[in-house]
C-alpha cells in the first residue's frame, strides 16, 4: 500500500500504460483519476479498479483544450479533495521524415507531448505548490508531492521518422527538470520516465489498424514490421516490456521511497 489514500491524477490512463498504471496505483491504496480523451476506456478502468475494491474517477478530457484541463483539475479536487500525484502521461504519434512532415503534425505532437503537461502543471498550482507553501508556513514542512511526466527514448536518443515526436518528449525533459529546481522547497518531487519498446497501440504492428481521431483526421497508429524487427534485435532482452513493467517505475516515483529522487529521467528500456 505505497500510495494509501493519496490522491493520483493520470492523464491517458484509459489504456495502455496509463490504463496499468492507474489499476496499480489503485491496488496501493490511492484514489485514482482516470482521464482519457475518449470516455469509455475511462470508465471501463475506473469500473475494474471500483470492482477490485478500489476508488476511481472517469473523466473524458482532452488535455490539448484549455477548459478540459480546468474542469480535469476541477473535478479532481472537489470530487477527492487534493492533488497529491500528477502522472502526465497522454500522448501519440504522428510519424513522418521531416522533408515530408507538415506544420499541423508538427504542432500537433509539441501540443499533446509539451504544451499539456504545461498547462495542467500550471492548473494544479494551487493545490499543489500553493497548497505545499501553505503547510511549510503553518506546520514546519510541506508533505511529499510527486509530478511524474511520461518521455521516450525517442526524446533521449531521437528516432527516424519522429522529429516532432522526439522534440516534444525532448521538451517535457527539459520542463521536469526545471520544475524539480523551482519547486523542491515545496517538497514536490518531478521526474520523467523515458520509456523504450513498450507494448501498446502506439508500437503494435501497423497491420492491425490501430488509429486515434485528431483534428477531423484519422491518425494510423503503430510501427511499421520492419522498424519493429530493428528494435527487437537492439533489445537485450529480446522482447518488448509491458504495459504492467512499465507502470512500476511511475510506481516508484510516485511513491515515498523517491522522495529525495528529484529532477531525474529514468529510461525503461530492457537494457538497451
Amino acid at each position: 500500500m505505497l500510495l494509501k489514500d493519496k490522491v493520483a491524477l493520470i492523464t491517458g490512463s484509459g489504456r495502455g500504460i496509463g490504463a496499468a498504471a492507474a489499476m496499480l496505483f489503485a491496488a496501493h491504496g490511492a484514489k485514482v483519476v482516470v482521464t482519457d480523451i475518449d470516455p469509455t476506456p475511462a470508465n471501463e478502468i475506473a469500473d475494474v479498479i471500483r470492482a477490485n475494491g478500489g476508488t476511481a474517477l472517469a473523466l473524458g478530457s482532452d488535455v490539448t483544450k484549455d477548459a478540459d484541463i480546468e474542469d480535469m483539475i476541477g473535478q479532481t479536487v472537489h470530487t477527492f479533495g487534493g492533488i497529491d500525484i500528477l502522472v502526465n502521461n497522454a500522448g501519440y504519434t504522428w510519424d513522418g521524415m521531416i522533408h515530408k512532415m507538415t506544420d499541423q503534425q508538427w504542432e500537433a505532437m509539441l501540443a499533446i507531448h509539451l504544451t499539456a503537461p504545461f498547462k495542467i502543471i500550471r492548473a494544479a498550482i494551487p493545490y499543489m505548490r500553493e497548497v505545499a507553501k501553505q503547510e511549510r508556513e503553518t506546520a514546519g514542512a510541506a508533505k511529499a508531492r510527486k509530478i511524474i511526466n511520461v518521455s521516450s527514448t525517442t526524446g533521449t536518443r531521437g528516432n527516424i521518422g519522429q522529429a516532432n515526436y522526439a522534440s516534444g518528449k525532448a521538451g517535457i525533459i527539459g520542463l521536469t527538470r526545471t520544475l524539480a529546481k523551482e519547486w523542491g522547497m515545496f517538497n514536490i518531487q518531478v521526474n520523467a520516465v523515458a520509456f523504450g519498446w513498450i507494448d501498446t497501440r502506439l508500437t503494435q504492428s501497423e497491420g492491425k489498424g490501430a488509429a486515434t481521431e485528431r483534428e477531423g483526421k484519422t491518425i494510423k497508429l503503430g510501427m511499421p514490421d520492419k522498424v519493429r524487427d530493428t528494435v527487437l534485435a537492439n533489445v537485450p532482452m529480446g522482447r518488448a516490456g509491458t504495459p504492467d513493467e512499465a507502470a512500476g517505475a511511475l510506481l516508484f516515483f510516485a511513491s515515498e521511497l523517491s522522495n529525495y529522487v528529484s529532477g531525474q529521467v529514468l529510461e525503461v528500456t530492457g537494457g538497451w
